[in-house]
C-alpha cells in the first residue's frame, strides 16, 4: 500500500516538475500567459494534455515498480514462462504489431492480465499467477490475445487523448466557473470576493465534480475496447475459447479484491456496471462473442 502511494507520489511529481518546464519555456519564448481565456486555456490544455502523455510514458515503469513484475527472457529456465513468452511471441505475429510486447508475472491470487505501455513498441503484458494457476492453456492464450489486441488497436495512446481533453476541460471550466463566482462575491470597491484559499478551494471541489462527470465517456469509451478486444482476441484464437477464458474468471468473480489504480487496464473488474464502469458484464461479452460463433 505504500509503495504504492510513494511510488504514484513520485510519478506525479515528475509530471509536474516536466509539465513546469515545458511551460515555463513556451512563456520565455512566444509570450504566454495564465491571464485572460486564450491564456487559461492553453495553459490548462498543457497540463492537462502534456501531462497525460507523461503518465502514460512512465505507466510501463510505473507498472513493473507497483506489481514487482518479473520479466520474461526468451531463455527463461522456468518452462511454463518460457511457454507463455512463446505464446505472446506467436500472437504479437498474428495481430501485425511490430514488436514483441514484454511479457512479465506478478503475484496475484485474482486471475488477471493488462496490458500498458506508452507505443505499440514499447509495451508490457502482465499476467498475474491465480490466472496461470486457475486456466488452462487455451484460455490463457485467448487472455494474451485480449491483451495483445488492446495495445494493436492503439487503446491506450486512445484512453490518454480522451483522459488529457478531459483533464484541461475540467481545468478550465473549473477555473472560469470559480472566477466568476469570485467576482460576484466582490463589492462595487472591488474588495471582497473568494479570497486565494476560497479560490482554491472552489476550484478544487469544481474539478472534483467535473471529474466525475467526464468519467462517464471515459469509462463508456473503456467498455467499448473491451468488447473490441474480446472480438480481436476471438480472431486471434476463436470465439469459444475467449468466452471460455471469460467464464473462467467469472467463476473467481465474487473473490474480494483490495483497490487497484490499474484496473482499467485489466481484462476483468469485480465491480457492478454502470455509467462509471470501465468494463460490461462478463455476460455481455459472453452473449456478444456467442453471436460470432
Amino acid at each position: 500500500m505504500l509503495k504504492r502511494i510513494g511510488l504514484f507520489l513520485l510519478t506525479n511529481l515528475l509530471v509536474i516538475i516536466t509539465v513546469g518546464i515545458i511551460l515555463s519555456i513556451l512563456q520565455g519564448v512566444f509570450g504566454i500567459s495564465g491571464s485572460g481565456i486564450t491564456g487559461l486555456a492553453i495553459l490548462c490544455g498543457v497540463f492537462g494534455m502534456v501531462g497525460a502523455f507523461i503518465s502514460l510514458a512512465l505507466s510501463r515503469i510505473v507498472a513493473k515498480s507497483v506489481y514487482n513484475i518479473y520479466v520474461i527472457e526468451p531463455d527463461d529456465p522456468n518452462f511454463q514462462y518460457r511457454e507463455l513468452y512463446n505464446m505472446v511471441v506467436r500472437l504479437s505475429r498474428q495481430a501485425n504489431l511490430p514488436s514483441v510486447p514484454e511479457v512479465g508475472i506478478y503475484q496475484s491470487p485474482e486471475p488477471n492480465a493488462f496490458a500498458t505501455g506508452p507505443t505499440k513498441n514499447r509495451s508490457i503484458v502482465a499476467f498475474s499467477t491465480g490466472l496461470l494457476a486457475s486456466m488452462n492453456k487455451e484460455e490463457v492464450e485467448a487472455v494474451a490475445g485480449h491483451e495483445i489486441s488492446h495495445i494493436a488497436n492503439g487503446d491506450m495512446v486512445t484512453m490518454t487523448l480522451l483522459t488529457g481533453i478531459a483533464n484541461a476541460l475540467v481545468m478550465f471550466l473549473a477555473r472560469i466557473i470559480a472566477t466568476v463566482i469570485d467576482n460576484a462575491l466582490r463589492g462595487d470597491d472591488n474588495e471582497g470576493g473568494l479570497g486565494f484559499f476560497g479560490y482554491i478551494m472552489v476550484v478544487s471541489l469544481l474539478e472534483t465534480f467535473f471529474m466525475l462527470l467526464a468519467s462517464i465517456p471515459i469509462a463508456a469509451f473503456s467498455r467499448y475496447r473491451e468488447f473490441r478486444a474480446d472480438e480481436g482476441s476471438a480472431k486471434l484464437t476463436s470465439p469459444r475459447t475467449m468466452a471460455n477464458a471469460l467464464r473462467a474468471i467469472a467463476r473467481a468473480a465474487g473473490m474480494p479484491t483490495p483497490k487497484d489504480s490499474f484496473a482499467i487496464a485489466k481484462i476483468n473488474s469485480n465491480r457492478k456496471v454502470s455509467l462509471f464502469s470501465t468494463h460490461p458484464s462478463i455476460e455481455d461479452r459472453i452473449a456478444r462473442l456467442e453471436q460470432m460463433m
